[in-house]
Parts: structure tokens; sequence; C-alpha cells
């Protein structure tokens, strides 16, 4: 009978693991930092609502038409470099667009930055799934929860600077400042080398090239890319659900006062980070597979029953069973998609991180020409079908991982 053996990881294995996660913390501040000037920037420039909801619209399209250049850029220059940077050009974006003097710039820089974070998100999860092998155990759900520690710092930041009625130049200016900074710093405890060369995928020979058309184009490598990005999406819907909706509906067809309508969102970040927290633990001792399913089963039936039986306390904790559900949704399929065999390092990974983003960009349009034809309680019927559809496809992830010796 095999028993569980874990190995203390090296010492510069765990200063490149919280080189990651300063990685992770800062790209989730800087654009927090950005998301509660909105209003302000809006009445700034004079725009309409229908206009304004188009360009906003920029960062998730300069995201995904910026996207597939990763892996790329990954190869050439690493990807620690690479998400240091892009962290860098991203804080210039979210300048660039909260001084923004016409609807034309804000837009640009949305673009822009959109762009630049969808880099960074491939860089900086392709070397966390780095770390991770040299520990040989998951560790990449610690860092999206590093990420929703760091969106709530940006937003916080956000709020004093607001209530200080610091200037938003200014207020944006100091959080690149520093975020860029702190990532500078970061990279050098971040691991060295190329990104080929890990512990257990060894440079390959001349005869066995990593990559070739046929393996890129295989019916089976199709099929579970297919079925990654469609994972990754129904996280990516459930968290737009809780962003763009869940205040809303708490506040119109429930009636709650709006102090009380923000705690549906608050709930589903919440319950999402405390499932990033314990994801690793779980995926370790049950595999991707078996969290994954649990997941999309909490999240269908948690909102199916809230939607079912609307109630403002129902409703609540139906956006938390939500976020719980999809905690580790996001990791899990890129981790898959970066394991996929016959790609070369950071492929799979930047398709999968390319198209989920398709969700964001899809899902409010979506629940709202739903919510205008019949009622915004069965727009949001994407959540409990979300979760329905990982049960279905989490058979792709893998089971609990052999970590036993004889």
């Amino acid at each position: 009978m095999g028993i569980d053996v874990r190995v203390r990881p090296a010492r510069a294995d765990q200063q490149a693991r919280a080189a990651v996660a300063v990685l992770f913390l800062t790209n989730g501040a800087l654009f927090a930092n950005l998301i509660p000037r909105y209003p302000e920037i809006k009445a700034g420039i004079g725009i309409e609502n229908a206009v304004y909801g188009l360009a906003v619209a920029a960062f998730p399209t300069g995201a995904i038409l910026a996207g597939l250049a990763a892996a790329t850029l990954i190869r050439r220059f690493g990807s620690a470099k690479v998400a240091v940077a892009g962290t860098i050009l991203t804080s210039l974006g979210v300048i660039a667009a909260g001084l923004a003097p016409s609807i034309v710039a804000f837009t640009a820089g949305l673009f822009f930055a959109g762009a630049m974070d969808a880099i960074t998100d491939v860089a900086q999860n392709t070397h966390g799934l780095r770390v991770q092998r040299r520990y040989g155990r998951s560790i990449i759900n610690s860092f999206h929860a590093v990420w929703s520690i760091g969106a709530v710092l940006g937003g916080s930041m956000a709020a004093g600077a607001i209530a200080l009625d610091l200037p938003i130049g200014v207020h944006l200016g100091v959080s690149a400042a520093v975020f860029s900074t702190v990532s500078v710093v970061a990279l050098r405890s971040c691991l060295p080398g190329r990104d080929e060369v890990t512990e257990d995928k060894a440079a390959p020979d001349a005869e066995t090239p990593r990559t070739s058309l046929r393996a890129t184009l295989s019916p089976r490598i199709v099929f579970v890319i297919i079925a990654l990005v469609l994972i990754a999406i129904a996280g990516t819907i459930v968290e737009d659900a809780g962003n763009s909706w869940a205040a809303l509906y708490l506040s119109g067809p429930l009636n709650a006062p709006a102090a009380l309508a923000a705690t549906g969102y608050i709930a589903l970040v919440g319950a999402q980070f405390v499932g990033r927290l314990i994801g690793d633990r779980l995926v370790d001792r049950f595999g991707q597979r078996a969290v994954a399913r649990a997941g999309g089963l909490i999240a269908a039936v948690g909102m199916g029953l809230a939607l079912a039986f609307p109630t403002i306390p129902g409703t609540v904790l139906g956006f938390a069973a939500a976020g719980l559900g999809v905690a580790t949704l996001v990791p899990a399929a890129m981790h898959e998609a970066d394991e996929l065999p016959g790609l070369r390092p950071g492929t799979g990974l930047t398709i999968v991180s390319w198209l989920m983003r398709l969700g964001f960009l899809l899902s409010p349009p979506l629940v709202g020409f739903v919510a205008d034809a019949s009622e915004l309680r069965i727009g949001l019927m994407v959540v409990p079908i979300a979760g329905a559809l990982v049960v279905v496809l989490a058979g792709i992830l893998r089971a609990r991982p052999n970590r036993t010796v004889s």
C-alpha cells in the first residue's frame, strides 16, 4: 500500500511561489483601482449609458484580440519577464483610460489595458504552473486567491482616493508606480531560465519536436481544448453575473435596499476567495475532476433554488454558492491546458485564456437581452446552466493525481 510523500520545496522554489503571488496581487489591484472611478470618467466625458457600455467592452475586446500573442512572447522572453512587462504596460493603459479627454481616448486606453492584461494573465499563470510542477502538488488556486485579495485592495485604494478627493491622475499614477515597482522587485525571485526547460518537461531532442501541425489539429486535442474553454467560460459567466447583475437583481425585482443589494456580489466574491483558499488541498486529495464536478453541482443547485424561490436571503446564498462552486474552474482549465501533449509550452494555456474571455464579452448582452424579453430572473438562469455544463464536461479533467510510492 502506498504512502503519501510530500517533499519540502527548496528555498528558491518558495521564493518563486511568493514572487508569482505578488504578480497575481498586482494584476488584481491595477484594474480594480480604475473601476470605482468609472462614474467620474463617464460624467467628465459626458456620454450616455449605451455608448458607455460599448466603450467598456473595449477591455475584453483588446484581451481577445491580443491574447494569442502571449505564447510567442513567453517562448521568446520567458514568462516572468513577460508578466512584469505586461503589468507595467497595463498600468499605463489604466492611466490613459482614467485621464481620457474623449470617448475615443477612453476606449483606446481600455483596449490597450485589456490587451496587456491578457498577456500578463497568461504569463503569470504559465510561471505559476511552472512553480507548481516544482512543488509536485497543486498551488495554482492559491495564486488566484491572491488575485482576489489584490482586487479588493485595488478597489479599497480607489474608494479611499475618492473619499480624500484625490485627483484621478494622482491616484492612478501612484497605483501604477507602486504596483509596477513591486512587480519588478518580484521578478528577481522568479525561476530563472527558459520555460521550455522544467523538471518534468525535459528539453526535447531533435527527433521528437514538441509541436507539429498534425498534433495541434488532432481531433483529440481540439476536443479537449473546446471542453476546457467551455469550462473556463462557465466560470467567467458566473463571475460576470455577480459583477454585472447581482446588485440590479436584488435592488430591482426583489426590492432590497441599496446597501443590502451589494451583498450579492460580496457573497459571490467572498465565497470564491474561500473556495480558492481551500481549492488546492481539495484538488490534491480528490482530483480536479471531482472538485470541478462538485463545484458545478453546487453552483447549479444553489443558484437554481435561489431563482426558483426568490427571496433576498436565498438569493444572497445562491450567489455565494455560485462563487464557491466556480472557484477552481478557471485555474483547473488553465492547468489542464498547460499540460496538453504535443503543444509547445504556453500554447494550450494561451488558447484557453484567450477564448474564455468570450464569457466576459458575451455574457452581459446575453443576460440583458433575455431580461428585456422576459425578466432578469430568467436571464440569470445562465448561472445554473453554466454549473450544469461543468458537471457534464468535468470528465475531461484529470482524476486524483497519483503521488504515492510503495
